[in-house]
């Protein structure tokens, strides 16, 4: 993102790519007639906050030893993923049409061994946090200066290995380690409180010393800030962001049955018309 440019133009920027991946997730869903469209949704504007404002990253070189680390926790929610790298640069846009075919590179769940961009294989929930903190700790004792950014679903919060690794990073004090809740109360069929209770949640992370912030998860200007990279801290940090699954879409939002619904012909055209700037 160009330094010149104001705060309000740098988020009407990240709000127009976030509405350009909404609309191609949606669209691979439809076209693949499977995925996980009510996350991507949700998870949309804090990916592009992170690809199209916040991260350093190379497309052309993709392993750059100096780049940012992303990790996709919430690894079924590959149709936002795949449309972010794409727009990102990491591989043609036409690619997308691919998506869940036979021999693709674009598989349900993000392999790092096929698709550049892609930091570490995730889909059992659980694994991409341990991930992160690894790599955080390897920044740590390289005195590197790249950030390692996760995204995790709440759902996925249920799992113990999560836990573990968080109180690892509040040991450790991985101030370079910034992990992002999307807190759409919603998983696989209820709702997350309704499953396995997650709160107090802010305070479960401060107990495990983690710096805490809260904010809705659409809200750029709310949003970008808390996730400024060149921010001092002296903690880890997780963000807790308030998000709506199935986000932007009227018959989606706030719907557990969307948590991998395939839309209907007639749905998809009124996605497509609701998906407007």
């Amino acid at each position: 993102m160009p330094d010149e440019l104001s705060f309000d133009d740098r988020i009407a920027h990240v709000r127009a790519r976030a509405l350009w991946v909404r609309r191609r997730a949606f669209r691979m869903v439809y076209e693949a007639r499977q995925g996980h469209p009510g996350g991507d949704m949700s998870a949309t504007d804090i990916l592009a906050a992170l690809y199209f404002d916040v991260m350093r990253y190379d497309p052309a070189n993709p392993r750059d030893p100096g780049r940012d680390r992303f990790i996709m926790s919430k690894g079924h929610c590959t149709g936002a993923l795949y449309s972010t790298l794409a727009a990102a640069g990491f591989f043609p846009e036409e690619e997308l049409c691919s998506y869940m075919q036979p021999l693709s590179r674009l598989n349900g769940h993000p392999n790092c061994t096929k698709l550049p961009g892609v930091e570490t294989n995730t889909g059992p929930l659980g694994h991409g946090v341990p991930v992160a903190v690894g790599l955080a700790i390897a920044g740590q004792i390289d005195k590197a200066d790249y950030r390692v950014f996760v995204l995790t679903g709440d759902g996925e919060l249920q799992e113990g290995s999560i836990w573990e690794a968080a109180m690892t990073a509040g040991h450790r004090k991985l101030a370079n380690l910034t992990l992002i809740v999307d807190r759409n109360t919603l998983q696989q069929g209820a709702r997350t409180e309704e499953t396995v209770g997650l709160e107090p949640l802010a305070d479960k992370w401060r107990a495990f010393g983690w710096d805490v912030a809260e904010c809705d998860g659409h809200d750029l200007a709310a949003l970008l800030p808390l996730l400024d990279r060149s921010a001092p801290r002296e903690r880890p940090r997780a963000i807790i962001a308030r998000t709506v699954k199935g986000k932007g879409v009227s018959f989606m939002e706030d719907q557990a049955s969307w948590h991998h619904g395939v839309p209907n012909t007639a749905q998809f055209e009124q996605a497509m018309r609701e998906l407007v700037a």
